[in-house]
């Protein structure tokens, strides 16, 4: 049997197909035997389908639809053998002689050869017949048990050899096994003796022939078993009909043997032109078989099927045939009393043909063509009507199994087979081994083949399908925009980052899914819904949001990137210069790099993007460099470097150090202080800073932790001098850019630089400090006035000072002076300062050394004021230590006055009243109670120590 197609009959156990085509000839001949052609074996009566006449058509090729050949069989036969004699002029045919034509030959000889049977086969049925019929001519045909008089009448020797003969009896005998015992038409005990006894005669001649002779007691046996059991009534009494080959499904398979002669042997799609005579004589076997009309229209439905399915489905007249057949088959299932075994039949058959024919409807794309598919459907709609209308107890669970719904089925199912099998060919098949541009190139030209399928479904199969299901092009579309739809977002799922071959894949997906939708509503103008519920099922691509989407991804991809470097960067960065030329860190510029890099590429995509979206990349990036300016900003305090204060006591006029001292050296103790003694705070030993001089040279003493503050200082400005040439990036794809309907307020980058410059005001002053008060210390407020104000100048400090702002000019960038030199010139400043208020028990002043002081607060402000700061600018840092100087300027009685009178009015205290200790702010100023409280606890007199004693009982200076 043919792949899927299920035989709807019971085979034959024991009979092979050859074997039941013998037989079924055997039944045929013998119920044919009275009409021409069929007598003894010297009839001379010759039947022709169409004689001389070439122009007769077969009525029932007519009625079914099928095309007649050019010639009949019989002339084709004639004119072969006629061109055979020509080559052959000796030649002659059986019972003619050489110079006259071939005869047409007879439906008998036509059969024999059609059925593929011997002349020697044909010869001994004659021969049989004639000896079974001898003075019974007019016995009916039926009443023969054909294989038990072949097995009498015919004697091995009419065979070639014993072993032609023995097959050909085990075949004879296995018929009337299948006809009485295994497929009998009544019930029967298979413990009756006869059927016992017929059983063992067969069994024994498995091995060797049995004996025919008339003494034969096997002969006896075989014969009143056969005769018994072929007139076996249903109740098991004789009766008048025989039934020996009407038992199904025995009698249906040698049917529909006799059916398949109706095909050309050499063009199998083709039936004989003389189908109409073979047919009529088939119908002679039908007492035999036990069959009808409803039985023979049922049994060749199924042959013309099979045929068409047999000889690979190029003959859609052959599916057309089997159509027009079942029509009367619709019309035979409508009787009332139905034979049940035609009801077997009847389901057992179209079952079959509809089980393939819906298995192939599922993928009708690569089982049928449009011809076919345009009787395929009517076909299976049909054969499915009559089992669920005339087969009783047919179910079938379908649920709405309309024939719109079952379209509907079948259109989803083959297309999404279509295009699974466009996706599985070859090129198309996407694995983890082809490269993203294979993919995306893959998707594309699939996508193109898509919209190709759905053109051919609209404009080839939907034509047929439409009779049935009047959207059948929308629901195609709409199938293959969802199975494109798995695989575009199966795509979209692995890859994050938007590129051309990604806008590419998309862009022609949109282009896909318009014409699908199209397709969609085209096909449903005339829908009762104008095909709503097809599109909303189309849950759509929305490739622009798709495109924000990945765009949205895009950006954050890019900045991730940036992110790399920052992170880099915290982990290794030393601060140490990338050249001489370059004198900022290598990260800097890495992270610059990346960022111009990242923006490049972002608009490398063709497309238009929209302002929030560059908005919002253009703050992922400063929020990036506001990160990196944080860290390079995070480099401590100023007030990390800004000594404790020490406590508020009165002066003393020598400590007792410089008492010791006197003693010790009386001679030269006067014109030295603790400064060339090498006693000041801070000389820097053990901390790597450059002392201040070496013999006559001064260097300076930046150390190398303020120098890498430099760095820092660089590459913030480095940052910031980058910023314009990346928003001119930005702005540069303008016409690129889909205004935004939002007011973005802020230029790109914008708060960006303002961190930025925090950061570096933050740097340049912690810089600064570290300057001053570490790596200056032991020149300015470890040094400066201690002892005796004359013997410690700001001359040595200056030196040192000047030296290291030329170092600092040498490694901060042009851009970053400004600042820097200003924050050393504040911490400068307040360095000074506190030496004036804050510098400890080793300092005291009178009024008598402001002139020496105010002399060298000058020289100090002339050091800023020669170099790259505006004069107004030191001006304006120098007042509050200009203040401060005046003071020290004042008479002790002037300096109490204003002492209590600001005292006062800052605690709300009146006249006369104790006085409260006033707080340290550390904004030193003239107007500030605590600032001229320190300048009197330095003053160096009895008015001074008098007041402090008396008012705040302040100990003097240890």
């Amino acid at each position: 049997m043919l792949p899927d197609l299920s035989c709807p009959f019971e085979t034959l156990s024991g009979l092979d197909s050859d074997e039941i085509q013998a037989t079924a000839y055997e039944i045929f001949f013998t119920s044919c035997r009275s009409s021409p052609g069929f007598g003894g074996r010297n009839a001379i009566q010759f039947y022709s389908s169409d004689g001389d006449n070439d122009s007769k058509t077969s009525r029932f090729k007519r009625a079914v639809g099928l095309r007649m050949l050019k010639r009949s069989l019989s002339s084709r036969r004639t004119n072969s053998n006629n061109n055979n004699n020509n080559n052959n002029p000796g030649a002659g045919g059986v019972g003619f002689s050489g110079r006259r034509p071939r005869r047409p030959l007879t439906s008998a000889e036509i059969m024999r050869e059609q059925m593929n049977v011997s002349e020697a086969s044909d010869n001994r049925l004659r021969k049989t017949l004639m000896r079974t019929l001898v003075g019974q001519s007019g016995r009916r045909a039926e009443t023969i048990i054909l294989p038990l008089e072949l097995i009498r009448h015919l004697k091995p020797s009419e065979f070639d050899d014993s072993n032609e003969y023995h097959i050909w009896q085990k075949r004879q005998l296995k018929v009337l096994e299948a006809g009485l015992l295994l497929h009998p038409s009544n019930p029967l005990d298979r413990t009756n003796n006869l059927a016992v006894c017929l059983g063992d005669i067969i069994n024994s001649s498995r091995d060797k022939p049995i004996d025919i002779g008339k003494t034969s007691e096997t002969m006896r046996n075989l014969c009143h078993s056969v005769v018994s059991l072929a007139w076996r009534g249903v109740d098991g009494s004789t009766t008048d009909v025989c039934h020996w080959a009407d038992g199904f499904p025995f009698n249906v398979n040698l049917y529909a043997s006799l059916l398949h002669s109706v095909f050309d042997l050499k063009e199998e799609t083709c039936v004989l032109d003389e189908v109409d005579e073979l047919l009529e004589l088939m119908k002679k076997t039908w007492t035999t078989l036990g069959f009808n009309k409803p039985m023979h229209d049922l049994c060749f439905t199924w042959v013309l099927f099979q045929q068409y399915v047999r000889t690979g489905q190029l003959e859609t007249d052959l599916l057309s045939a089997s159509l027009t057949m079942l029509t009367e088959v619709a019309n035979d299932s409508k009787k009332v009393d139905k034979d049940p075994v035609y009801v077997k039949m009847l389901s057992s058959v179209l079952t079959s043909v509809t089980v393939w024919c819906e298995k192939r409807l599922m993928d009708y794309h690569g089982s049928f063509t449009t011809g076919a598919l345009e009787h395929i459907l009517p076909l299976v709609f049909s054969a499915t009507r009559i089992l669920e209308e005339d087969v009783p107890g047919y179910t079938i669970d379908r649920g709405d199994v309309s024939a719109g719904n079952r379209v509907d089925q079948y259109t989803r199912s083959s297309l999404q087979n279509a295009f699974s099998k466009m996706v599985e060919n070859g090129i198309h098949v996407i694995s983890r081994k082809m490269s993203f541009q294979q993919v995306c190139e893959t998707l594309v030209r699939l996508a193109q083949e898509t919209e190709e399928l759905a053109f051919k479904e609209k404009n080839s199969f939907s034509m047929v399908l439409k009779k049935w299901h009047p959207i059948s092009t929308g629901v195609a579309a709409a199938t293959l925009h969802s199975c494109y739809a798995a695989l575009l977002k199966e795509f979209l799922t692995c890859n994050s980052d938007i590129t051309n071959e990604m806008l590419t894949v998309l862009q022609r997906a949109d282009k896909l899914e318009k014409v699908l939708v199209n397709m969609v509503v085209e096909d449903s103008v005339e829908c009762e819904d104008g095909g709503k519920a097809v599109v909303r099922e189309m849950v759509l691509y929305d490739v622009d949001s798709i495109i924000v989407k990945f765009l949205g991804h895009s950006v954050n991809g890019r900045l991730k990137k940036i992110k790399v470097v920052l992170n880099k960067a915290k982990e290794t960065e030393t601060w140490n210069p990338k050249s001489k030329t370059e004198p900022y860190s290598q990260s800097a510029v890495e992270l610059m790099k990346q960022a111009r890099e990242v923006v490049v590429s972002f608009f490398d995509i063709p497309i238009a993007i929209s302002e929030d979206l560059v908005h919002e990349f253009a703050d992922g990036i400063g929020e990036i460099l506001k990160d990196y300016a944080a860290f390079v900003g995070s480099c401590g305090s100023k007030q990390n470097y800004i000594p404790t204060l020490p406590p508020l006591t009165r002066c003393s006029r020598d400590s007792k150090l410089i008492k010791l001292w006197k003693k010790a050296t009386p001679c030269t103790v006067a014109s030295l202080t603790p400064y060339h003694l090498g006693l000041g705070l801070g000389l820097g030993l053990g901390l790597g800073l450059g002392l201040e001089e070496e013999g006559n040279n001064t260097r300076p003493s930046t150390s190398r932790g303020t120098q890498r503050l430099y760095i820092r200082l660089n590459t913030l400005h480095f940052i910031i001098s980058q910023l314009t040439p990346l928003d001119k990036c930005l702005l540069s794809h303008s016409s690129r850019i889909i205004p935004s309907q939002k007011n973005h307020h802020h230029a790109h980058f914008e708060h960006t630089r303002s961190a930025i410059l925090g950061a570096a005001q933050h740097v340049s002053e912690v810089a600064a400090y570290r300057l001053m008060f570490l790596d200056s210390n032991s020149v300015l407020y470890g040094s400066l006035y201690e002892g005796h104000v004359v013997n410690a100048r700001i001359s040595p400090t200056l030196k040192v000072l000047k030296q290291n702002l030329t170092l600092l000019c040498a490694i901060v960038t042009e851009r970053a002076q400004p600042l820097a030199v200003k924050e050393v010139m504040r911490a400068s400043f307040e360095a000074f300062l506190m030496v004036l208020i804050a510098g400890g028990s080793a300092r005291s002043f009178t009024r008598a050394d402001h002139e020496m002081i105010e002399e060298d607060f000058k020289h100090l402000k002339q050091v800023f004021g020669e170099g790259v700061l505006e004069g107004d600018v030191v001006e304006k840092e120098a007042e509050t230590v200009e203040g401060v100087v005046d003071l020290m300027g004042k008479s002790t009685e002037q300096l109490v006055e204003d002492f209590t009178k600001l005292a006062c009015e800052a605690s709300g205290v009146g006249t006369g009243q104790t006085l409260p200790m006033p707080p340290t702010t550390g904004k030193w100023s003239s107007s500030d109670p605590n600032t001229i409280l320190r300048v009197l606890c330095h003053r160096k007199d009895r008015v001074a120590n008098l007041f402090l004693k008396t008012t705040f009982n302040l100990a003097k200076r240890a």
